[in-house]
């Protein structure tokens, strides 16, 4: 049995980090590439060009940054 855990970090202004044992899967449920062992990062402000990853481009738009609760 597998103990490690998998996280997801919600940064402030930015991503979400994915690290840990996990499987990406896109809306029809086909597996979306990941590097095994190493961290991933989600798009959150919708403006990246290599969604559902994230490219850095909330750096350079507006975007509302601010989690709901």
């Amino acid at each position: 049995m597998n103990d490690e855990k998998f996280t997801i970090t919600i940064s402030k202004t930015g991503p979400y980090k994915v690290e840990g044992p996990t499987k990406l899967v896109d809306d029809s449920g086909q597996p979306i590439e990941t590097r095994e062992g190493k961290p991933f990062f989600l798009c959150r402000c919708g403006h990246s060009s290599n969604k559902p990853f994230c490219d850095g481009t909330h750096n350079r738009q507006e975007w509302d940054a601010e989690l709901t609760s």
